[in-house]
């Protein structure tokens, strides 16, 4: 009974031990087992991204020559510059033939009629129109007065019979007995009417023209003429075309290339010196007083219309002012050289000369104030200016009373106007 006690008491105790202690069965996955989870996830990801990109502008280089074509057709055309720069070359000769009347010279200047080229009458051109257009109001009447004086006191003097000799204050024909035998037709102040209304001409109608025409921003950006360059939309008819094939801005730009070039027998490679206009002078510069200013003239021109062709607004404008500033120079150089010039005929007692090359010197002083100083803005003078220097050069009898240091200072005062030597 006692052993029998013992034994439920220990039994008791182990089951109290087992009590205590708890053992959980996790099932764990064996060597052979694989597991696969799919995991759906969404990320967003900024990312700048700095990339270097070089941009080349296209410069269009001068072509070989003033030559430009759209499908096969040229598209330069400058006719109406052709037209004036032929009449002026006929009405200055007209201007020293004593058998033109005013009616007659008149028609010529005004009314672009008249002409021994038929072509010219049929142009519906005309000189007088173009004269300071862009400048003075003043000076279209001087061109005007030209033609009246010359004809009512010049010609009728030569007519005379006998034709009456110049002299002081008395209108008529002069000849250097010596020298060169040069006659002249002068009025009585010794003004060769047709010298000084031709120089007077290179600055009035053709560096004007394009100076402060067809060469400024202000016509070659006119209305909606940018936009329509950029757009191709054609205003004008050139080469042989049926339809307009070329922009006004272009055809703007040849119209100013036509005042300079536009008596020359082939344009695309001008040898100069044709006309009695910017031309012939440009051509007698390039080769005295700055050589190889025409070829840094044309290939402005050149450049230019390239640049026009290519959209290049900015390379556009620095080649006009180019032109603009050199062919000033034209006007500077020979105003100072036929002062001077007449200084030292004077001097030299050739009175035919004096008066030829003082003629020429008062016409381009008129030109002074179309010409333009090194920033292709400023006017070498004022018309003010201008009429105040050609007041000195007729005051008393005119060139019969001037004395050669009076010229040589108006020389160095257009010299310092101009900026050149």
């Amino acid at each position: 009974m006692k052993i029998k006690m013992i034994y439920t008491l220990m039994m008791i105790l182990l089951l109290s031990a087992c009590e205590k202690e708890v053992i959980e069965y996790v099932d764990v996955p064996g060597p052979t087992e694989t597991i696969i989870e799919t995991v759906t996830e969404t990320v967003t990801i900024t990312e700048t991204v700095t990339d270097t990109v070089t941009v080349t502008e296209v410069v269009p280089f001068p072509p070989d020559s003033y030559s430009f074509t759209r499908e096969g057709l040229s598209t330069v055309s400058y006719g109406g510059q052709t037209a004036r720069v032929k009449m002026a070359q006929e009405l200055a000769s007209a201007l020293n033939d004593p058998s033109f009347t005013s009616t007659q010279l008149d028609a010529m200047f005004n009314d672009g009629t008249g002409f021994t080229d038929a072509s010219l009458d049929e142009s519906g051109k005309t000189i007088g129109s173009k004269v300071s257009s862009y400048g003075s109001a003043t000076v279209k009447p001087m061109f005007d007065a030209f033609i009246t004086d010359v004809t009512e006191n010049v010609f009728p003097a030569v007519n005379a019979d006998p034709v009456v000799l110049a002299s002081a204050g008395v209108a008529g024909r002069y000849t250097d007995a010596g020298g060169s035998n040069r006659t002249v037709y002068v009025n009585g102040k010794g003004l060769e009417i047709n010298q000084a209304f031709t120089k007077g001409i290179i600055g009035g109608m053709a560096a004007d023209q394009i100076i402060s025409g067809y060469l400024s921003a202000s016509k070659l950006d006119g209305g909606t003429n940018v936009e329509d360059n950029n757009n191709g939309v054609y205003a004008y008819t050139a080469g042989g075309a049926t339809e307009n094939n070329a922009t006004k801005m272009e055809h703007y730009w040849d119209e100013g290339f036509g005042y300079l070039y536009g008596l020359e027998p082939n344009p695309a490679y001008p040898q100069l010196g044709y006309g009695v206009l910017l031309n012939k002078y440009l051509k007698k510069v390039d080769a005295s007083d700055e050589p190889g200013i025409a070829d840094v003239i044309y290939n402005a021109f050149k450049l230019g219309r390239a640049a026009i062709v290519a959209q290049n607004y900015e390379l556009r404008d620095e080649q006009a002012a180019i032109v603009k500033v050199n062919l000033s120079k034209v006007i500077g150089y020979k105003a100072a050289y036929y002062l001077r010039s007449g200084a030292t005929e004077i001097t030299s007692g050739n009175w035919a000369n004096a008066f030829h090359a003082l003629s020429e010197g008062y016409g381009f002083i008129i030109s002074l104030q179309f010409g333009r100083k090194a920033d292709g803005i400023t006017p070498y003078m004022t018309n003010a200016e201008v009429n105040t220097m050609l007041d000195a050069l007729m005051e008393g009898n005119g060139f019969w009373d001037i004395t050669p240091d009076a010229l040589n200072a108006l020389a160095d005062q257009v010299d310092a106007a101009t900026g050149l030597n």
